[in-house]
């Protein structure tokens, strides 16, 4: 397993290309460069103020429906992801929640990626605690990795957080992650 020194020199260089090649003007992540800095084990869910978490963006090949879980403990329609799992790469850690959660067969990463590891959006946003774990409400620095898949084929909930998986409408995205909606809006 790689140490919390490995995984942050893979993380700082992660968000650093991210902020030169991708990131929006108002794209400033101060929050995540300063846990950065100071050294915080962003790879452990119980580092606050925050920490990382891996998401799927899950798109059909025209780009017309994106693939959503309704979250049991959030009680609303998000992306499938979670707390950061090791893995050789980001979106592998991404990939494994979204056949977890969801069952997904046949999930391509997207085209967007190049080169597989840079981030489609990195989005720091705050999520409630849970009071049976003695955890506060903290921030979740979310890479979100844009995938493909078959609409076609029969999704499978994983029941444990998710009460359904299913195909909406991409318009969906919108309420859920808009900047990375924007962005998708740019890559058809």
């Amino acid at each position: 397993m790689a140490s919390t020194s490995d995984f942050l020199s893979r993380l700082e260089a992660l968000v650093s290309r991210y902020c030169a090649e991708v990131a929006a003007p108002h794209e400033h992540l101060a929050v995540l460069r300063w846990q950065m800095a100071e050294r915080h084990a962003l790879d452990d869910r119980a580092t606050m103020p925050g920490h990382v978490t891996t998401s799927a963006i899950v798109v059909s090949p025209d780009h017309a429906q994106v693939l959503l879980i309704d979250h049991i403990h959030l009680r609303r329609w998000l992306q499938p992801g979670g707390h950061y799992e090791p893995a050789e790469q980001f979106c592998r850690s991404a990939a494994r929640e979204a056949v977890e959660e969801t069952g997904i067969a046949g999930l391509a990463l997207h085209g967007w990626h190049r080169d597989g590891d840079l981030p489609f959006n990195i989005d720091s946003h705050e999520v409630p605690g849970k009071a049976a774990r003695g955890e506060a409400p903290h921030l979740h620095h979310d890479l979100q990795y844009l995938f493909t898949a078959d609409p076609r084929l029969p999704l499978r909930a994983q029941r444990e957080e998710v009460h359904a998986a299913m195909w909406k409408p991409v318009s969906a995205l919108h309420d859920i992650a808009p900047n990375a909606a924007a962005r998708l809006e740019r890559v058809r």
